[in-house]
């Protein structure tokens, strides 16, 4: 055990840096997981001999690793990252769009070059079979023949051999073998820098390795394992132990071993590196998901490859194992749709790029992929078709269901009809009735007034009558007969005629108090009747009084107010004419005024 208060302390701080980056770089949650509670049971277990304020400080610290490690879980998801992919799959021509400006950019740069400025020439191509050397096998190919043709012209022995180097990628990277083979044996690396002796050596232990899985057999493979780590090995001791590379092909040379445990710490190492590009990001998460498929952890292997195809989508890689990889893992997991959709991408980039053993790889696993999405169909189909037949019989039976509920809706509606027809019968009956017993009321009410009217002026004309009666016996018997002549002639007919008429008017409008108004309703402001002082009715208003009482003759109307017939027709006519109503509608109108 370490008794020194600040060692704990400091470990257990680099733990958490080392949790921060990795999850930056990949957000392998499980493996981080994994290493905070590894980390924990080591606190548990070795730090029981540091000082309590320390011991506090790294649970402290060991409690918030964790809690950074759980919290990427929910972006981690094998759903939200294939989504991103899915989402950088679509943005891949933005992308492409960028690297082919980037390499117009070059081209200008060429062919502004002189052509006898061969350093400047040697420069320019470099750089474009470069900018080509993972993106198209053809134009690299292309620069990496005319690099090394300036380079014999310039006859420097290190330029020759970067140069021979790069054609020898392109060729192994195209899966072209026997001519990376006879490329690499034209290279001669003694006395060349240590930088490009350790290319060298790495490109060929790469070649033996690509070869091994090419073949992927129980005789040749071992064989070709075991010569590309010897020339890993050499190129090993000459790369710069802090180097991306070294420590790439340290992991990559341990997986080859089989030491999966070493190369998964090599590469969460490699992962925090800050300066990575988007390429090494993805060769680095791409190869280390090898360790992940090799432990049976498919989960966090796919999670790695998507980040590792994300990564050569943005960095317009088209030389790529990661998608494909991808989609074999994701068809053996059953998820069919994305890899068939991600093993069409792997055929694009495959072609793009003209690299002969992804074509042939893609070549071996999309038959299995086609056959299984038409499986897939076939069953589709067969459920369809079983949901169809029971879809089938229960539509049968819902139309008959409803040709039933129809039936009785039908006579539902018909009984309804019928109540409502003889409801609506029974309310024009109801309102006729009333009608008419407001119509029996009026005339009732009619007839007690007018009966009581007439009663009181018989009475009283027959007591005139009497009197005068009475008076002229006694005038004539006492032979008085200028009495006779003056009590004759003091009788005035129209005077009473009037008065008669004045009586009418005061019970009609004890009867219909509002005659006058509603009369007066039916017509323009200018043409309404205005009425003298004292005035109840006039003649206008009379003879529609007369038909609001019920009579319409005219030759009864003419022979109460003692006019013509056509007189009574002319006053008919010149009202209606000014009134706002049409004209055979008016009595209507006037028989519509209701008694109080």
């Amino acid at each position: 055990m370490v008794n020194s208060g600040n060692f704990p302390l400091n470990f257990a701080w680099t733990i958490v840096c080392i949790n921060i980056k990795a999850f930056n770089r990949i957000l392998d949650f499980s493996n981080g997981l994994d290493f905070n509670l590894g980390f924990f049971f080591w606190y548990i277990f070795g730090a029981q001999n540091s000082p309590p304020s320390v011991q506090n400080r790294m649970l402290s610290i060991t409690l918030l690793a964790l809690t950074l490690s759980l919290n990427t879980r929910s972006q981690d998801s094998i759903p939200f990252l294939l989504a991103r992919l899915d989402q950088a799959i679509e943005a891949s021509p933005r992308y492409d769009s960028a690297k082919l400006r980037e390499i117009d950019k070059l081209k200008l740069t060429l062919h502004a070059t002189p052509i006898n400025d061969l350093p400047a020439l040697y420069k320019a191509f470099g750089a474009l079979c470069e900018a080509y050397k993972v993106f198209n096998y053809d134009s690299a190919f292309s620069y990496a023949r005319r690099l090394l043709a300036v380079a014999l012209q310039i006859d420097d022995p290190a330029r020759i051999v970067s140069a021979r180097l790069r054609l020898g990628f392109c060729l192994l990277s195209a899966g072209l073998f026997k001519e990376t083979l006879d490329s690499l044996d034209k290279i001669r690396v003694h006395g060349a820098p240590d930088s490009l002796q350790a290319d060298y050596y790495a490109l060929i232990g790469r070649y033996y390795y690509d070869l091994g899985d090419f073949d992927n057999d129980g005789y040749n493979t071992p064989d070709y394992i075991r010569k590309g780590n010897s020339f890993m090995d050499s190129a090993l001791r000459l790369y710069p132990r802090g180097s991306f590379n070294y420590g790439y092909y340290t992991g990559l040379r341990q997986i080859k071993s089989g030491e999966r445990t070493a190369a998964l710490s090599v590469f969460s190492r490699l992962l925090q590196r800050p300066d990575l590009s988007r390429h090494q990001l993805a060769v680095t998460t791409s190869t280390l998901s090898d360790i992940y498929i090799n432990n049976g952890q498919p989960d966090s292997a796919i999670i790695l490859l998507i980040r590792a195809a994300i990564a050569d989508i943005e960095s317009s890689t088209k030389e790529t194992a990661a998608i494909f990889n991808l989609a074999q893992l994701l068809y053996k997991k059953g998820d069919v749709r994305n890899a068939s959709s991600y093993i069409e991408v792997a055929i694009r980039d495959a072609i793009f790029y003209g690299a002969r053993q992804r074509k042939v790889q893609v070549s071996a696993i999309l038959p299995l992929i086609e056959g299984e999405k038409i499986t897939r169909v076939e069953e589709q189909k067969a459920v369809f078709v079983t949901w169809s037949i029971i879809a089938t019989v229960l539509l049968l039976a819902v139309i008959v269901l409803v040709v039933v509920v129809l039936r009785q809706v039908k006579r539902l509606q018909t009984a309804q009809r019928i109540i409502t027809e003889a409801h609506t019968k029974e309310q024009a009956a109801n309102q006729r009735l009333v009608e008419t017993n407001y119509k029996l009321s009026e005339a009732n009410k009619i007839k007690e007034e007018y009966i009581g009217y007439f009663f009181n002026a018989d009475s009283e004309s027959f007591d005139k009558i009497g009197q005068f009666k009475k008076a002229i016996e006694q005038k004539i018997a006492y032979r008085k007969w200028d009495d006779v002549i003056a009590l004759v002639n003091s009788t005035n007919p129209k005077k009473e005629k009037e008065e008669l008429l004045r009586n009418f008017d005061k019970v009609f409008l004890k009867l219909f108090p509002d005659f006058v108004q509603r009369f007066n309703d039916l017509f323009r402001e200018e043409d309404k009747i205005l009425l003298k002082d004292n005035e109840l009715l006039n003649t206008d208003l009379r003879i529609f009084a007369l038909i609001r009482m019920g009579i319409h003759e005219n030759e009864k109307i003419a022979r109460i107010l003692e006019y013509s017939v056509n007189t009574i027709n002319t006053y008919k006519t010149r009202i209606k004419n000014k009134s706002i109503i049409a004209n055979d509608e008016f009595e209507q109108q006037i028989m519509e005024i209701r008694t109080m």
